[in-house]
């Protein structure tokens, strides 16, 4: 039997004819309107408030006592620091046309004006090794207990011969990700990783001052000893070839029609210098071939003391840092790094401002 259209279901205990359209109208209009809810007093709106021009300064505090704030619970006296947008703010660009605050603008912009240096951060502490090797330390407390060391080579996918194009990313590959000394940062805490874009080539460690467990052991050496580690990489056959396949590996994943359309407006921006055509990934039939000798003679052709900057900022004590720079760094030489280049690339070196 074909079962009735008004059956004992709870979705259809209602003829479908209650469903038309045009029955729930008429029943929408019959439904009584719910009575408006009091507002609670400080809800309610004052009619001398509705006057008063609306702030950020009056919602975050920083206006003048005439201004109430009109947030709940505003009432309270809270010592609160002042919203960015009543903060004063210095920037260079607003030096273009100085308003505010003329006793803060006007000082900088003088300075800029003629030429003369900023002012440098008084916790600041820089040197250059006897190797020439130069370092920057800035102590900062915050966060606590942590401390970051970068070692910055400046040499990156621009300054590659035609037959080196994506050299500078394998190297990088090759120097620290296949670092033991890395590896031993591993279960610390600590965060190390590299890039390579037109110009540096970046490596950096981000670790907790002392060791987990044995706050009595500190970090800062270990760090030290994998980025150092980067100055004199051996270009094994076997930590080649598990680089380059990672190097392929990242060619595949970023071959996305994204980065196929940033190629495209990079080569137009730059299509009157080098950048045009050379991006860091670099060309893979070139990665496929390059042998441990071909590496080496980029490492060290570029990797080299008075060509690189480190800097090591965080809850640190400088005088150790620059220890612990001195008794690392100091052993390198650039001339012990040149008698490993093959002689072969110094004659196309020549060439590189039209390669």
């Amino acid at each position: 039997t074909i079962p009735s259209l008004t059956t004992t279901n709870s979705y259809m205990s209602t003829p479908l004819s209650a469903f038309s359209p045009s029955t729930r109208v008429q029943r929408a209009a019959f439904q009584p309107k719910p009575k408006p809810r009091p507002l609670p007093l400080n809800e309610q709106n004052d009619p001398k408030e509705n006057d008063k021009k609306f702030s950020m300064a009056s919602l975050f505090g920083g206006a003048s006592d005439a201004v109430p704030s009109l947030l709940r619970g505003a009432g309270v006296k809270q010592n609160l620091d002042p919203h960015p947008s009543q903060r004063p703010h210095i920037s260079q660009l607003n030096l273009l046309d100085p308003q505010g605050d003329e006793a803060l603008v006007q000082p900088l912009a003088r300075q800029i004006l003629k030429g003369e240096p900023l002012p440098m951060h008084p916790d600041v502490r820089s040197g250059v090794l006897e190797n020439g090797l130069p370092y920057i330390i800035l102590p900062n407390r915050n966060p606590p207990g942590r401390f970051e060391a970068h070692l910055q080579v400046f040499s990156g996918s621009a300054d590659e011969l035609e037959e080196q194009q994506g050299i500078a990313h394998l190297t990088e590959h090759v120097a620290y990700m296949g670092s033991r000394k890395r590896e031993r940062l591993f279960g610390t805490g600590s965060q190390t990783n590299a890039y390579t874009d037109f110009h540096h080539t970046v490596f950096y460690a981000a670790c907790p001052t002392t060791m987990p467990r044995q706050s009595n052991i500190s970090m800062l050496p270990f760090a030290l000893d994998a980025l150092c580690d980067v100055m004199e990489a051996r270009c094994e056959s076997s930590r080649l070839e598990k680089e380059r396949q990672a190097v392929l590996s990242e060619m595949t994943m970023v071959n996305t029609i994204e980065y196929r359309v940033e190629c495209q407006i990079l080569s137009t921006l730059h299509r009157e210098n080098r950048l045009a055509k050379r991006f860091p990934i670099g060309k893979e039939v070139l990665i496929n071939n390059w042998n441990t000798d071909n590496v080496k003679t980029w490492h060290r052709t570029h990797y080299r003391p008075d060509n690189v900057l480190l800097y090591v900022v965080g809850d640190i004590d400088p005088d150790v840092v620059v220890k612990e720079i001195e008794n690392k760094f100091g052993h390198l030489t650039a001339e012990e790094q040149a008698t490993q280049i093959n002689p072969s690339v110094k004659p196309l070196a020549s060439e590189l401002a039209t390669a």
